[in-house]
């Protein structure tokens, strides 16, 4: 077995492990832990023997400090499920050795082209070796790179005494694509006091700053009678939820926003005439945001339902997570070292937010303070996402760097 980051991540991406928003268990999906028994295995392999796969599909382990002095406990964390957004079954990986520049036709798919004028940090990536897929499946780089990259950086760590660092805990989680990656995890047993997730995109890139996210369940209750007899009776649940879909800001919508604009997004339909559920999601920077955007959401509801006098509604809203940088703003020193480390690594910091979340999200309203890193990863999700080895072995870098900052400045 040979132990670069390049390697760890081909034998990685190979493992399906997609996890399952229908599914109630933890994990989601069994064939997770397919993945966590190899990671296991080779933390084991490593020396760390404390390392192993709990019931829940999270995998545990520690490197233990080398230093006198007495330093925070840091834990590096990424998540071994790739989305359902994506088949992530029989992934062939393929490498574009040595990048002369120029747009990446897919093998398996030539319809599937990676074009520089999309993926402009492509223009970064000249003389490096960029790892695709065949155009067929996702690549698994989100965040399979992650796992590759802290792996990578564990091995060096305990094979090189004399870079001196504290006390580190490694955390693999489950089902983060679909919001449940923190579900069941033990803290206690983790023992760690700050964490910093290797989930990020581009290199250099730290961000501590997320959406706030909740989502939205509406039920719309019509009146079902036989077609036939419908005449000023009938009031099609299925009409009513177009209606509602129909009313819905385009401005504020995904595909509109950027930068600190917050969106209201329906991610599903299902029903009948008598009965249609719509699934939304609802993401901005500040609770006051998310706060507006139901509300405005629920008026177009009731305004709506004014022309189907005998049809009811049901309105939940569900929290998912918050904005983890009000969190990390109390701990300034998580997000310096950071910075530090990347610098050390050989690029130019840039902090920045995610329009989105990590598990780095919820853990931080947990009690573990959890900033992002780059992981190197790009076009996550679909079968154009791809990443280099360069990129990869930079952030296996920040991470070495970022222990050694920790017990420099304890």
């Amino acid at each position: 077995m040979t132990d670069t980051v390049l390697d760890r991540f081909l034998r990685y991406v190979v493992i399906d492990t997609q996890s399952d928003p229908a599914s109630s268990t933890q994990p989601t999906t069994e064939k997770q832990k397919d993945l966590g028994q190899v990671l296991v295995a080779e933390l084991l392999e490593i020396g760390l023997s404390d390392a192993h796969l709990d019931e829940h599909g999270y995998v545990y382990a520690t490197i233990p400090a080398n230093t006198d002095k007495s330093v925070p406990v840091i834990c590096f964390c990424s998540h071994m499920d790739t989305a359902p957004d994506f088949t992530g079954k029989n992934v062939k990986p393929q490498m574009v050795k040595a990048y002369a520049g120029g747009d990446i036709q897919l093998p398996g798919d030539p319809s599937r082209v990676i074009r520089v004028s999309e993926h402009p940090e492509l223009k970064n990536q000249i003389g490096n070796d960029i790892v695709t897929t065949d155009g067929t499946t996702l690549l698994g780089a989100d965040d399979k790179a992650g796992l590759a990259e802290i792996m990578t950086a564990a091995q060096i760590l305990v094979d090189n005494r004399e870079i001196k660092h504290g006390p580190i805990k490694i955390l693999f989680t489950p089902d983060e694509e679909v919001g449940r990656g923190v579900n069941k995890v033990d803290l206690e047993k983790l023992g760690a006091d700050f964490a910093y997730t290797m989930d990020g995109e581009t290199i250099g890139h730290i961000e501590d700053e997320t959406f706030s996210a909740d989502s939205v369940d509406i039920v719309i209750t019509g009146v079902a009678i036989h077609p036939g007899f419908a005449k000023d009776r009938m009031e099609n649940a299925i009409k009513i939820a177009g209606a509602i879909i129909d009313r819905l800001p385009k401005e504020i919508a995904p595909e509109a926003t950027e930068g600190r604009h917050g969106f209201i997004h329906p991610t599903g339909v299902a029903g009948s005439m008598e009965k249609t559920a719509i699934s939304l999601i609802i993401r901005d920077f500040t609770n006051e945001g998310l706060t507006e955007k139901e509300a405005m959401l629920e008026a177009i509801v009731k305004d709506v339902m004014k022309a189907y006098p005998g049809s009811t509604y049901d309105f939940d809203v569900k929290e998912q997570y918050r904005n983890m940088k009000v969190v990390l703003d109390r701990h300034p020193e998580i997000v310096e070292n950071a910075v530090e480390a990347v610098r050390r690594a050989g690029m130019t910091p840039v902090r920045g937010s995610i329009r989105g979340g990590t598990d780095g999200s919820r853990l931080s309203f947990m009690g573990l303070p959890c900033p992002n890193i780059f992981a190197g990863g790009h076009a996550f999700h679909s079968p154009l996402e791809w990443i280099s080895r360069q990129d990869m072995e930079k952030a296996v870098r920040t991470i070495v760097e970022l222990a050694k900052v920790w017990e420099e400045r304890a």
